[in-house]
């Protein structure tokens, strides 16, 4: 009698653990997104100056604000990564009329970074060839956590000063409500999770090859 008892528990606890296999991780992805759309609610222009600026493209939005920021004299010099191979000086320049002089003295535009990764590992290239340890990093609100995850990544010494842009149908209206703001923040969410469980393996990486390449303690 205590055999057939045993297995009926034993299968009550297997389907619990079903359950709770299928329900956990949905409900932690839904918190998880929902914190990240509190933390983006909550940031705002930082207060302040740094040595240099740096802004991600995406919009037009992001150029201006961050033209204006270097006009304002924000940082003494001015980054835009990302830029399309088939846009030139001058058509960014047309973007912030008031402020064409700035391209030509304090602006630089890169054409090689293709994503946030690419925009991590120049603007680490950038900020070291120029000797910059603090930076204002401007991208749109939803890029923010990523963006500053990778370049945090690749300049782990820098002080990073987040400038997020919110566009006007962010503004207009709350992510939930409108379709397309919720695929992209979900979307971007999902990328940052990707994006750090890629960087914590990188440093596991780096932990093991630092311990694999000193020399025994004992020889």
């Amino acid at each position: 009698m205590t055999r057939p008892a045993t297995a009926i528990r034993r299968g009550a606890g297997r389907r619990s653990l079903v359950r709770m296999l299928l329900v956990v991780p949905p409900v932690a992805l839904l918190a998880g997104l929902l914190w990240y759309a509190t933390l983006i609610d909550r940031e705002a222009a930082p207060e302040g100056s740094a040595d240099a600026i740096v802004a991600l493209t995406g919009g037009p939005e992001r150029i201006g604000e961050a033209v204006e920021q270097l006009a304002a004299g924000r940082g003494k010099r001015l980054l835009i990564t990302g830029v399309n191979r088939a846009t030139n000086v001058d058509a960014l320049a047309r973007l912030v009329p008031r402020y064409e002089a700035l391209f030509d003295c304090c602006i630089d535009i890169d054409h090689s970074a293709i994503n946030t990764i690419g925009n991590a590992v120049e603007t680490r290239r950038w900020a070291r060839e120029r000797g910059f340890h603090s930076l204002m990093i401007v991208t749109s609100s939803y890029h923010m956590p990523r963006a500053l995850a990778e370049i945090s990544h690749q300049l782990p010494d820098a002080t990073l000063l987040p400038f997020p842009v919110t566009t006007e149908r962010q503004r207009a209206a709350p992510w939930w409500s409108n379709a397309g703001s919720a695929r992209m923040l979900v979307s971007e969410y999902l990328k940052y999770l990707v994006a750090i469980v890629r960087m914590r393996f990188d440093a596991l990486d780096r932990s093991t090859e630092l311990a694999s390449s000193r020399p025994d303690a004992d020889s």
